[in-house]
Formats: C-alpha cells, sequence, structure tokens
C-alpha cells in the first residue's frame, strides 16, 4: 500500500519503518526532523499533511494529544485538504474518545473511512513490533488495515465504533497507572521493612501478584532506571483523559485521582519526563526512603 505516516517520534519512527520493511511506499512527514534510518529505507519526505493525503491511501497519524491531532488533520495545510474519496485515515495517537467521534465525523463527510487504533506497549513495543493496538471504527475499513497492524502489534482487537478504541485505551492507561502504584508501594514497604527489594520481586514475580508491571517497571524501579520509556507527561494526558470523561458521566474513579496526583507530584519535582514507573518518587518523598536503601 501507499501509506503516509505524519509523527515520528519514539513510538512513531519504529513503527513507520515496521512498515517500510513489510514492503509498504511510505510518505513521512513530522514535525521533528525525519530521521535518517526512514529516509535511507526509502520513505518520501512530504512538507505537509496534505501532501501526505493526496500521495498517501492510507493516512497514519502518531502524535501526542487531540490538539495535535486536529491540527493534523483539519488545519491550513493538513490532512483532511488532500483526501479524496475512499480514503482511510488512522489516528494511532492516545486522544479523547468524544473528540475523535468528532474527527471521525468529519472525515467521514469528505468520503473517507476513520479508524481510532491507539497502542498499548511503549517504546519497547513499538521497537519490538509487538504494540497491543486497540481499534474503533467499521470493520471493512478495519479488514483492509489490518495488515498494516500486524506489522506494528500482536495484539489487535476491534473494539466497537468510532471512539471505542480510544476508551479502551484510557482504560488501560487507569489500569497500568493503578498498577504502577501498587507495585511502587510493596516495594517501598519491602525495602522499609529491612528486604531486599530485588528479590521481593522476584518472589512475587513467580505468585498471584505477577504483573507486566512488576516484571518490568518493578525492575526500573530497584535499579532506579527512570529513562522513558512512557513519560509522566503523557500518562498524565491519559488519565486527564479518564478523570473528565468520568465527571462527564457523573461516575467516580478515586484511585485514578490518586494515581493522577502522584504522577503530578512528581512533575512539581521535575519529573515530567521521567518514565512512569518514577511514579514510585513520590512516595519515597513522602516515605523521606528511598527503595534499595537499607542495601546501600
Amino acid at each position: 500500500m501507499k501509506v503516509g505516516f505524519i509523527g515520528l517520534g519514539i513510538m512513531g519512527t519504529p513503527m513507520a519503518g515496521h512498515l517500510i520493511k513489510g514492503g509498504h511506499e511510505l510518505f513521512l512527514h513530522s514535525v521533528t526532523p525525519i530521521p535518517a534510518e526512514l529516509e535511507s529505507a526509502g520513505g518520501k519526505v512530504c512538507k505537509s499533511g496534505e501532501e501526505v493525503a493526496e500521495n498517501a491511501e492510507v493516512i497514519i497519524v502518531m502524535v501526542p494529544d487531540t490538539p495535535h491531532v486536529e491540527d493534523v488533520l483539519f488545519s491550513a495545510g493538513g490532512v483532511a485538504g488532500g483526501l479524496s474519496k475512499g480514503k482511510i485515515v488512522v489516528d494511532m495517537s492516545s486522544i479523547s474518545p468524544l473528540a475523535t467521534k468528532a474527527f471521525a465525523k468529519r472525515i467521514n463527510e469528505l468520503g473517507c473511512d476513520y479508524l481510532d487504533a491507539p497502542v498499548s506497549g511503549g517504546e519497547v513495543g513499538a521497537k519490538a513490533a509487538s504494540l497491543t493496538i486497540m481499534v474503533g471504527g467499521p470493520q471493512a475499513a478495519f479488514d483492509k488495515i489490518k495488515p498494516l497492524f500486524e506489522l506494528m502489534g500482536k495484539n489487535i482487537t476491534l473494539v466497537g465504533g468510532n471512539g471505542d478504541g480510544q476508551t479502551t485505551k484510557v482504560a488501560n492507561q487507569i489500569i497500568v497507572a493503578l498498577n504502577i502504584e501498587a507495585v511502587a508501594e510493596a516495594l517501598l514497604f519491602a525495602s522499609r521493612a529491612g528486604a531486599d527489594p530485588a528479590r521481593v520481586r522476584e518472589a512475587l514475580m513467580g505468585g498471584f501478584a505477577a504483573s507486566r508491571i512488576l516484571e518490568l517497571h518493578g525492575d526500573r524501579m530497584v535499579k532506579r532506571t527512570f529513562d522513558p520509556g512512557f513519560r509522566i507527561e503523557l500518562h498524565q494526558k491519559d488519565l486527564n483523559l479518564a478523570l473528565t470523561s468520568a465527571r462527564q458521566m457523573g461516575i467516580s474513579l478515586p484511585n485514578t485521582a490518586t494515581a493522577q496526583e502522584l504522577f503530578s507530584s512528581c512533575a512539581a519535582y521535575g519529573g515530567s519526563k521521567w518514565d512512569h514507573s518514577g511514579m514510585v518518587r513520590a512516595l519515597e518523598m513522602m516515605a523521606n526512603f528511598q527503595i534499595g536503601q537499607n542495601s546501600n
């Protein structure tokens, strides 16, 4: 296929690379410089989203937040200006479900299909082509794009209509944040009690408490490796979507709110760009104790 890819950050660059390796012709645009490896692999650089849409039959967007997606799609020189009937827009960013439904309607009015397809798995999953992809949109468009998704991810699910993919991603981010908080509390508790947190983590990995968060982020907490990964500021954005939507629906998400406050505490200490496993530092500051301190 002729595929457009807009947004070539730490996630978008390896994702686009997998598509090129899969034999697809890519048209690239990003506010950051186009990575040399994508150009050398055959990616064609475009000056605007409109130019990308004119050349590609499928246009993938991978940018940080709702306003960025709106700008990429509908600003002067945006994707909408280059669309023609039958093309498919795929937004793989993590943004507002409500805004997604509005964006889909505007793209549909141009005679094109729209899929919201946010991902989970972070930079590691993007590089390994093992992302989980949660999709909202029409079945026919999903079936056409699925071979592209399979080059970037492993667990690919059509959840429902437009907006449902984003809703699923918000739910995912709630679970991830609360699991990070649980692992952080457990390892802080164990370490403060005098146990070796690395051995506690190893023991817990063999029981009912085992999880990917304990495996990967528990290891980060023990080893003090908080380079992202997935930045705290991006997880804050996702939890804000959760809490805003919850207020609109009249439901309470008390532990999500607590996790957001812990992230906010990290940000106040200059940690917006830490990996989200760095949430543990907020708990450590309140305890005046750092995981592993007993072993120093």
